[in-house]
């Protein structure tokens, strides 16, 4: 009898809060049915204004709309947790490539993409199994005399990191008031010694590289492909010692022509992929954000706790780690942490078949990119080691199945092997070559992807801004699952943004992708739902067309405080039992998002904020990201990738950290939000006269109520006013 393998993880599903939820879901839809009953009953009446209420009640709709496909994420909520201490040896370990994507030295600063690309190279994986690649869309010389300077000082800090255990890798993390604990719990002249030696390095490093970014940190918008090695882990250089080899470390700036697409993150992960594949050819890789630094070296294992194990690796495509950010302020004013999603929804969609692809933290498995897990799309190139015929001989007899892969992942044998060997490690690699650089080139270069399936069939999909969610939609579609871990050690930390504004782009480039996709003709309801279980087909919807609540929060701000103004019912009087019926489904809202804050543990103030932020970025961010898809259908506008830019400033960390809005630069996004406020306001002020002179508070009260409710959500708008208006 063969024995059994040991357990690598655990899956346990949330029971108490499923419970809850369904309970929930049961007598909050009772309540919602009871309410258009209401609606569509009363809609035709003579005694109501037709246009009031037909406006509310297709403001209604969209908000049940919106809410059925919300509970998909509260069906079957799930925990998962890691046994990395039985996965097999270091020698065993399948090798991982980590992509680290810059664009602009100037929004991303130099410093901060290095600290990630030092955490990387000191995680706690094999060095002669782990490869570093960092993609510089910017192409600056001055990144690339950076990433050679970091070289340097990773020759002293990742030994000095192994050797004591160190887990916070990131270097500026490490020496700041993050590592404190980690640092005072080291003892011995030793340590004390090494660390003060490797803190002078530091300050070395930074001072040269900052010191470089003044001088040299200009974008080449016109530029041949160049890959060059760093640090070649085949060499060794004389280290004998597992403790002092570096990885592999490879810096590439893919060629960007004015006049030929670009394809933004998109084209540089697809680039990665070739280039890679040629250089080290990991069957799994790791994608990072250049400002989300590894936090935990264990990370890699604890992903492979789940790619190695034989009841889900055959269709695992992914292992999605949250983004957690470490400049997150107390009271989190901007909902940076998005608690919502990586504490609530995340897991709801893990236990449907699999979480959505973040576009960061993420370990996935190469072959993914290019297969499907019931084989249904394999070309005769992806013949398995079990047929009776090898896949080589196959491949040179016939010119015929020479020309049909060339067609698909372009004209480069070198690649065409790579992928065929994927899964086959037992062979380690050589030391790289120029003719390996010169074939890293041509794969990096615009032209290599003309008339192939880049983009559409394979790699991360063109289709839309968001590519690695869209990608991982598409993943979903075929088959592949995914799963989700949230450890209580965040394995990586990032930096969220800190302003108004800032958040605002971020969100807005968010829902213009996601709008797109769900109106193509990929959308989940169409597309999806016949590709994947219906409950996780929803919660892909609910990501595509959640940002349409701004027209009921639009219609919601407008029509009530108008009737409110003008003495017009659209609410039962207060004494009706229909206005109980508005009441319980209003509670339960609030009462329902209030649990999930608790559970997941923040506060009242976390609850609060939440719900300030949301009808924000809902009647601003969200609205112009609807806007911006229109625009682009009607061809006014064009794709353009925003990036968000990642450099602090003092001031606006100053008011972030008080707990004080900062609207500056964010006026266009604005405009909607301050219209809402004001006619609030005016709407508020004069329909309290007008309610207390003609003594209609039942019928009144409802649109009163409101109204008041808009402008309390709305206090720091009003603040920002009256502030401008005092200076």
């Amino acid at each position: 009898m063969a024995m059994a393998s040991p357990c690598l993880n655990t899956c346990t599903v949330q029971q108490p809060r499923a419970i809850l939820s369904r309970i929930h879901i049961l007598l909050h839809f009772s309540a919602i049915l009871g309410l258009l009953y209401y609606r569509i009953k009363h809609l035709f009446q003579k005694d109501v204004s037709i246009i009031s209420w037909s406006l509310i009640t297709i403001a209604e709709l969209i908000f049940t709309f919106i809410w059925l496909i919300t509970q998909s994420f509260r069906w079957l909520p799930v925990a998962r947790s890691v046994v990395p201490e039985n996965l097999p040896a270091d020698k065993e370990l399948p090798s991982v490539d980590v992509f680290i994507c810059t664009a602009d030295p100037i929004k991303e600063p130099v410093v901060e993409v290095m600290n990630t690309i030092l955490s990387a190279m000191s995680l706690d994986y094999p060095p002669e199994k782990l490869a570093v690649y960092l993609s510089d869309d910017g192409g600056a010389a001055m990144t690339l005399y950076a990433i050679k300077e970091a070289c340097v000082f990773a020759r002293v800090w990742v030994p000095f990191c192994r050797k004591y255990g160190i887990k916070t890798i990131c270097p500026e993390a490490f020496f700041s008031s993050f590592g404190d604990d980690e640092r005072l719990n080291m003892r011995g002249n030793e340590f004390k010694n090494e660390e003060e030696n490797i803190k002078a390095a530091y300050e070395v490093l930074k001072k040269d590289v900052e010191k470089a970014s003044s001088v040299e940190g200009s974008v080449r918008m016109d530029r041949p492909p160049y890959v060059e090695v760093i640090h070649d882990n085949m060499k060794n250089e004389g280290c004998e010692v597992k403790q002092s080899k570096l990885p592999l470390l490879v810096y590439m700036s893919r060629e960007r022509r004015p006049s030929r697409p670009h394809r933004f993150k998109a084209g540089a992960l697809n680039a990665l992929l070739r280039v890679s594949g040629v250089m080290s050819n990991a069957p799994y890789m790791l994608v990072l954000d250049c400002d989300m630094y590894c936090n935990d070296p264990s990370s890699a294992k604890q992903a492979m706790c789940f790619h190695l194990d034989q009841n889900i690796s055959t269709t695992l495509s992914y292992v999605q780690f949250p983004q957690t950010f470490y400049n997150v302020s107390k009271n989190d004013i901007y909902d940076a942490q998005s608690r919502s999603a990586y504490k609530n929804k995340y897991q709801g969609m893990d236990g449907v078949g699999g979480t959505v692809c973040a576009g960061t933290g993420y370990y996935l498995k190469k072959e993914t990119l290019y297969d499907s897990p019931n084989n249904q799309d394999m070309t005769p190139l992806f013949l398995k080691a079990q047929s009776e015929y090898k896949w080589e001989s196959l491949l040179f007899q016939s010119e015929e199945l020479l020309q049909e892969a060339e067609e698909k992942f372009g004209a480069s044998r070198k690649f065409i092997n790579s992928i065929n060997s994927l899964n086959d490690q037992r062979k380690g690699r050589e030391i790289l070559s120029n003719e390996i650089i010169d074939e890293a080139k041509t794969l990096a270069s615009c032209n290599f992807e003309e008339n192939t399936s880049w983009g559409e069939e394979i790699g991360y999909s063109y289709n839309s801004l968001l590519e690695s969610s869209y990608t991982g939609y598409l993943l979903h579609s075929k088959g592949w699952k995914s799963v989700y871990l949230y450890p209580k050690r965040p394995c990586f930390l990032g930096c969220s943004t800190i302003d108004m504004k800032d958040a605002l782009v971020q969100l807005m480039k968010w829902t213009s992708g996601l709008v797109q996709v769900g109106l193509s003709k990929y959308s989940p309801l169409i597309y999806g739902v016949s590709r994947m279980p219906l409950v996780q087909s929803m919660c892909y919807t609910y990501f595509m067309f959640s940002h349409f609540l701004s027209i009921p929060c639009f219609l919601y701000g407008i029509v009530p405080p108008l009737c409110f103004l003008t003495g017009t019912s659209v609410f039962p009087k207060v004494t009706s039992p229909w206005f109980a019926l508005f009441t319980t489904i209003f509670s339960s809202s609030l009462l329902e998002h209030l649990y999930e804050v608790l559970s997941s543990g923040g506060n009242l103030r976390t609850w609060w904020n939440e719900q300030r932020i949301w009808i924000i970025k809902t009647v601003t961010a969200c609205l112009f990201g609807c806007l911006d898809v229109l625009m682009k259908w009607l061809g006014v506008a064009k794709a353009n990738f925003r990036l968000t830019n990642k450099a602090i400033d003092e001031e606006k960390l100053r008011k972030y950290e008080k707990g004080k809005f900062d609207f500056q630069g964010a006026k266009l996004f604005m405009v909607p939000l301050t219209f809402l406020v004001m006619f609030n306001l005016v709407c508020f002020t004069f329909g309290m006269k007008r309610m207390v002179s003609e003594g209609n508070f039942e019928e009144m009260f409802g649109q009163g109520f409101l109204s008041f409710y808009v402008l309390v959500l709305s206090y720091p708008i009003l603040e920002g006013l009256v502030s401008k208006k005092g200076k």
